[in-house]
C-alpha cells in the first residue's frame, strides 16, 4: 500500500455528500447479507455519478484500498449508468431535491444509528465567494488560500452546508465529520455539471471535426497565472485519510495535487491529445466559449455518429460556462500545509492526471 497515505487496518463506516456529502459505518456492527465473504465497511456517497464520486467508487472498488473490502451505495438522480455498473457500487436513483426533507441530512443520520463519519466537500469559492456580491468592504481573500481563514461577508451555499455539518456534530455527540475544499477537480465523469477536462476535450473534438485551430478564448491573467487542481482518485484517498485517521477528524482541509500549472503549457498537452495547432492567448479580447459553441450540437451529434460514441447531448457533456468562468479567472491557489501538519502526504502530477482523464473518457468511448 505504498501509494495509500498510511498502512493500517480500519473497521468504519462512512458517508459524502455533494456539494458532497459522504458517510461511513463500522462494520462490524453492519452485519447483512452481501457479495462479501467478511463484513464489509460501508460508505454512502449522494452524487456518485460526479467527478469526485466516480473517483471514490473506482478508489473503494481497488483491492488494496484501506479498510476494505467496502460495500458503496451511491445516490444520484439519474438512472445507473454503464460505466459506474463494473464498479460494484449499490445504486439508489433518488433526487433528493424532490424530497420532502430541507436537507439530506435530517433524512439521512436519524435513520443511520451506527453512522461514525460525515464528509463534506465543496471547494474554494469558500474562499473567494460570490464576485457579484463583492465591494470594497467585501473584497476575496487573496491566495494562496488557507484553511483558517474568515468567512466572507457574504451569503455562500458552502457556509450553509458547513453549518448543517456542524449542527449534526453537535445533535450526535459519537458522529465526526471533515470538510474538503478541493478547486478544479480532473476526472472521469461524462456528464457532471462541472467537469472542465470534459469539457475542453469536447471543444478540441469539435476543433478537429472542423479543421480548425485549438483557439484560447480567456484572459491573459488566466493564462500566464498559476493554478492548482486535484485528481478525483487523490481526492477519494484524502476523503478516507479524514474518515480513518483519528487525528485528521473534525477538522476542514485544502486538497489539491501538490504541484501548479499554467494553462498555457496545459493547452499545448490538449492540443497534441487531439492533434491540433494550439493558439493561445494573443492580445485579443476574450470571447464566451459558450456563445462559440451554442450552435454546435448537431455538430456534436456527427461527431457520435463518426466515431461510434456513446451518445450524450453536448450540454450534458459539456459545462462551457465554467470554462469561461475559468479563463476569466486569476490565481487561486491552496496552501497544502494543513495537510502536511496533519499527516496527509499524498500528490498527483497533474498534467499527467489531465491526460489520463482524456484517456479514460476515450476508453469508455466518450470522446473521440
Amino acid at each position: 500500500m505504498d501509494g495509500w497515505f498510511r498502512e493500517r487496518e480500519y473497521r468504519t463506516e462512512i458517508s459524502i455528500f455533494n456539494s458532497s456529502f459522504l458517510t461511513f459505518y463500522p462494520a462490524e456492527k453492519a452485519r447483512t447479507k452481501c457479495c462479501y465473504p467478511e463484513l464489509p465497511e460501508r460508505c454512502t456517497y449522494c452524487g456518485v455519478t460526479g467527478i469526485a464520486g466516480s473517483g471514490l467508487a473506482e478508489t473503494l472498488s481497488l483491492a488494496d484500498t484501506p479498510g476494505g473490502p467496502w460495500k458503496v451505495y451511491g445516490v444520484a438522480r439519474r438512472p445507473c449508468p454503464e460505466w459506474l455498473a463494473n464498479l460494484h457500487v449499490q445504486y439508489v436513483q433518488c433526487d433528493i431535491a424532490k424530497t420532502d426533507e430541507t436537507n439530506i441530512l435530517d433524512a439521512f443520520i436519524p435513520n443511520a444509528p451506527n453512522l461514525k463519519h460525515l464528509t463534506l466537500q465543496t471547494g474554494i469559492k469558500y474562499y473567494w465567494g460570490n464576485m457579484a456580491e463583492m465591494d470594497s468592504s467585501n473584497q476575496p481573500h487573496d491566495c494562496p488560500f488557507s484553511e483558517n481563514l474568515p468567512r466572507l461577508k457574504q451569503e455562500n451555499f458552502y457556509y450553509n452546508l458547513e453549518d448543517l455539518v456542524y449542527e449534526w456534530a453537535l445533535r450526535k455527540n459519537s458522529l465526526t465529520w471533515s470538510i474538503h475544499r478541493p478547486a478544479l477537480i480532473f476526472g472521469f465523469s461524462p456528464c457532471s455539471m462541472m467537469n472542465i477536462v470534459s469539457t475542453l476535450s469536447v471543444y478540441a473534438a469539435i476543433c478537429k471535426h472542423e479543421n480548425k485551430p485549438l483557439v484560447y478564448t480567456g484572459t491573459e491573467v488566466s493564462w500566464t497565472c498559476l493554478w492548482d487542481a486535484v485528481d478525483a482518485n487523490l481526492l477519494a484517498e484524502h476523503f478516507l485519510w479524514t474518515a480513518t485517521d483519528p487525528k485528521a477528524k473534525n477538522q476542514a482541509f485544502n486538497i489539491n495535487n501538490g504541484d501548479v500549472f499554467k494553462w498555457k503549457h496545459l493547452w499545448n498537452v490538449l492540443a497534441q491529445q487531439f492533434g491540433l495547432e494550439a493558439v493561445g492567448y494573443e492580445g485579443k479580447e476574450p470571447v464566451l466559449l459558450e456563445d462559440l459553441m451554442k450552435d454546435k450540437d448537431g455538430v456534436w451529434d456527427e461527431i457520435g455518429k463518426k466515431h461510434d460514441l456513446v451518445p450524450t447531448k453536448l450540454r450534458d457533456i459539456a459545462a462551457f460556462w465554467m470554462a469561461d468562468i475559468v479563463f476569466r479567472n486569476k490565481e487561486t491557489l491552496c496552501s497544502m500545509n494543513k495537510n502536511k501538519e496533519f499527516g496527509f502526504l499524498g500528490f498527483r502530477d497533474t498534467t499527467k492526471s489531465f491526460v489520463n482523464t482524456i484517456n479514460k473518457m476515450r476508453t469508455y468511448r466518450f470522446i473521440p
